[in-house]
């Protein structure tokens, strides 16, 4: 029996480019969710959103799903701020930004995932020197969290996107070198098919520290359409004993409804051939 529970990436809007299959109002999408056996959503906005977290409540015990974590993406993509950014205003607006978000994530007792917020080393810098900076700013990002009891779960995105946490060996490395207890690697089936030379492995190499995962197939698209063994991957799931969410973030083809549905259909299907 797998202990972990599925949720599906969520934005108020978004193009049909961005890999977030559930869009609209939030508390019905809550309710869609649970309606196709989810258990929770993934949120994509702004720190700047002010949610009603008593009807939040109140949504989810009748429906049986919520919000399972909140994404600080668009504080980079749309605030313009991030953690490597070497003005003093942008990167201590990146710091207050992402301490919104966990307060946030408080009030709703879920975590926060930290991805694009970091942030890129600009071409030609001093890598060493630029890690360095970004460790002794999420160091303060680290504490404030767990001062509040929100895990940060550090996102592993392709080489095509990023040049900071490319694999799940660079990212587990880099939270155990600057002693940051409240932060867990973030794994995403599309990101480590073009990274891992075995995605499995990379599970396995992360073990506890393993804290959030992403399922989409190699196009991006949802599980099952495309090449990647998803039997294999919830094997290795089951073996770290993964206990977080399993969160579909696919592209919304061929629409979203019928990428929401499969998603789940091929999940639920590859389950019982996924070994204890």
């Amino acid at each position: 029996m797998n202990k972990w529970k599925y949720a599906v990436s969520y934005a108020q809007s978004a193009p049909l480019t961005a890999p977030l299959p559930l869009c609209g109002d939030l508390y019905e999408s809550i309710i869609k969710a649970a309606k196709h056996g989810y258990a929770g959503i993934e949120v994509h906005g702004r720190e700047t959103v002010e949610y009603d977290y008593k009807k939040i409540e109140q949504i989810s015990k009748e429906c049986g799903a919520g919000i399972a974590t909140i994404v600080t993406g668009r504080l980079y993509t749309e605030g313009k701020v991030g953690l490597l950014d070497e003005p003093v205003y942008s990167y201590e607006a990146a710091i207050t930004g992402l301490k919104k978000y966990i307060d946030i994530a408080r009030q709703l007792n879920v975590d926060i995932i930290l991805g694009w917020v970091k942030g890129v080393i600009p071409q030609g810098g001093d890598r060493e020197r630029f890690l360095d900076i970004l460790g002794r700013r999420l160091f303060i990002i680290n504490n404030y969290a767990k001062e509040h009891g929100v895990k940060i779960h550090m996102e592993v995105i392709n080489h095509y996107e990023t040049n900071v946490f490319n694999t799940a060996q660079e990212t587990l490395d880099f939270i155990n070198r600057w002693s940051l207890d409240n932060c867990y690697v973030h794994l995403d089936t599309y990101h480590m098919n073009i990274e891992e030379f075995d995605p499995c492995a990379a599970i396995r190499l992360c073990g506890k520290k393993l804290g959030y995962f992403h399922v989409s197939d190699n196009s991006r698209r949802y599980p099952g359409s495309g090449q990647l063994d998803f039997r294999r991957i919830l094997s290795a799931l089951k073996e770290v004993d993964y206990s977080g969410y399993v969160t579909l973030e696919c592209l919304p083809y061929p629409d979203r409804d019928t990428a929401i549905i499969k998603a789940m259909e091929h999940l639920k299907e590859c389950e019982p051939a996924a070994k204890n």
